[in-house]
């Protein structure tokens, strides 16, 4: 059996509901083929959240990975091109830690790119009806020290793995203003990626303007 690895955020910033969670947690223990999924929750906490996803990584020893965050303001499905290695945090986390301008992996590389299909993954969502586009930032707080631990820690291994940011949930939106998307649209768009990212070899060449 082949296993898929998602993972979401609990909830941060005072929210009770974290998007991120909410789009996979429907999606674990599903199949496709020989295919299963699993879906895991991550804590918003710089101390806690690599050693939790390399726990993880260790249990399942998955062949894709994909880490879900959310992206407060973003009106469509983000698929990361890249990671940076900077904490820098404009909020504590939950733990009330708040680094600034440390790395995420002393001495690490300044960065590493998704070693997922990314555009093939957003012209699959589009074709379903959702929107979705490549972001070249996955900002600087726990999603992007996720996001860099990830690509470190499989740095040189056949497994794929990169991360998508989710926008708010709508009754998140009511309260704060801003973008949002259903529920079922965004286990439905990572549904799709994940099949895409799974069936694509090689990632498709189209210009900036169709895809970013």
């Amino acid at each position: 059996m082949r296993t898929v690895l998602l993972t979401g955020f609990e909830p941060f910033d005072q929210d009770t509901i974290n998007p991120s969670w909410e789009a996979v947690r429907p999606l674990d223990g599903t199949l496709a083929g020989d295919v299963r999924i699993v879906a895991r929750q991550l804590p918003c906490a710089f101390a806690q959240a690599p050693e939790h996803l390399q726990q993880l990584l260790d249990e399942f020893e998955p062949e894709l990975v994909i880490a879900v965050g959310l992206g407060p303001g973003r009106a469509d499905i983000c698929i990361e091109r890249v990671a940076i290695n900077i904490n820098d945090a404009r909020i504590p986390d939950n733990l009330g830690y708040q680094p600034i301008d440390t790395p995420v992996v002393a001495h690490g590389p300044a960065a590493y790119f998704s070693t997922l299909p990314i555009k093939a993954m957003v012209r699959a969502i589009r074709v379903a009806g959702i929107p979705a586009s490549v972001s070249h930032t996955a900002g600087t707080f726990v999603c992007n020290q996720v996001f860099y631990y990830l690509q470190h820690a499989l740095a040189g291994t056949a497994v794929r793995s990169g991360f998508i940011h989710v926008p708010a949930l709508p009754q998140q939106a009511v309260q704060c203003g801003g973008p949002s998307m259903a529920q079922t649209t965004l286990v439905e768009g990572l549904r799709i990626a994940v099949i895409s990212a799974l069936n694509t070899t090689d990632d498709v060449l189209e210009s900036g303007g169709q895809i970013s």
